[in-house]
């Protein structure tokens, strides 16, 4: 039974989300030969503050590029 856990800074809406977990799945049964229905598809969105970057946070580091 495949599982996947997919974690993403927060903002992907609901459709790109939905389109993740079709293309995954897709991919594990063509590749895997897996049965859409064995496999387990996780996302977990993290706050760009709780996410590392490069050494900085995430919003820290995306504000810094705006700065220039």
């Amino acid at each position: 039974m495949p599982y996947i856990n997919v974690q993403i800074t927060s903002g992907a809406t609901r459709e790109q989300k939905s389109t993740l977990v079709r293309e995954m799945t897709d991919s594990l049964v063509r590749v895997l030969s897996k049965k859409p229905e064995h496999i387990h598809i996780i996302i977990q969105e993290v706050d760009e503050e709780n996410w590392g970057y490069a050494g900085l946070l995430t919003d820290d580091w995306k504000r810094q590029q705006t700065e220039g």
